[in-house]
């Protein structure tokens, strides 16, 4: 395992970063000829405060059938991108047991992170899993390579539950009150086009913005424990947005 903290800190980030990963299950055991067989599928992502991956999955995929006979689980994050060689860009795979989860505030997180889910997350046959963090593997590019303990991966929250308590109210008032400030981070910070941007999470590390099918991280350069400290540090942001020049 890796003793170096900067390790988890970055397989952690391209975690917040990402949108989407490949799950993979143990294939469960109908047909004889397929039984134990690896499955690797797309889903969707979320991360809580600590960076624990969030998924809603229908009981009716075929991953969800394989995760009720065996809660081992792998997810793949690919943070390669665009680039030329991929295999000199980062990913993660995350190792850990999905558990259903009923936390009305995973949830939350959830659904604003992927405002479509909306339309069937309230079907009876999907359900909110949490990934339980065993470890985690990263490869940064060549030569790079770490395991990750998972108190290494994960962020501890224990003095930013306040943070968590206003993560509702932080996001409403930015997308009601100062959604200029959101373009402004996502075209000048970030080099992203377009307006209408929203926050949809926050955390003591940054925040998630997102634009129709596009999304988006602002890190912090402080870590923020609760409102006050949130606040102060979407105004620094926000500032040092405005005075770069347009793209």
């Amino acid at each position: 395992m890796s003793q170096d903290p900067s390790v988890g800190a970055a397989a952690r980030h391209l975690l917040r970063d990402l949108d989407r990963a490949t799950l993979a299950t143990r294939l469960e055991d109908r047909e004889a000829d397929a039984a134990g067989w690896p499955y690797a599928s797309l889903v969707l992502v979320a991360a809580d405060q600590d960076g624990t991956p969030l998924l809603l999955l229908s009981d009716l995929a075929e991953h969800s059938r394989n995760i009720a006979a065996d809660r081992r689980v792998a997810l793949l994050f690919d943070g390669t991108g665009d680039r030329p060689d991929p295999l000199t860009g980062p990913r993660v795979t995350v190792l850990g047991t999905a558990e259903r989860s009923t936390d009305p505030g995973q949830r939350a997180r959830f659904l604003a992170r992927h405002p479509s889910a909306a339309l069937y997350a309230g079907f009876a046959d999907f359900n909110l899993y949490r990934v339980a963090v065993s470890r985690a593997h990263m490869v940064a590019g060549f030569g790079r390579i770490d395991w990750i303990a998972r108190e290494d991966l994960l962020f501890d929250t224990r003095a930013t539950a306040a943070l968590a308590d206003r993560e509702r109210d932080i996001l409403d008032h930015m997308n009601t009150d100062h959604p200029d400030a959101l373009d402004l981070i996502a075209t000048r910070l970030l080099g992203h086009a377009g307006t209408a941007w929203r926050m949809t999470g926050i955390d003591p590390e940054g925040c998630d913005l997102r634009r129709e099918g596009t999304v988006a991280r602002a890190r912090f350069a402080t870590i923020v424990g609760d409102a006050d400290a949130a606040r102060a540090e979407l105004v620094r942001l926000t500032r040092e947005a405005r005075s770069r020049p347009l793209p």
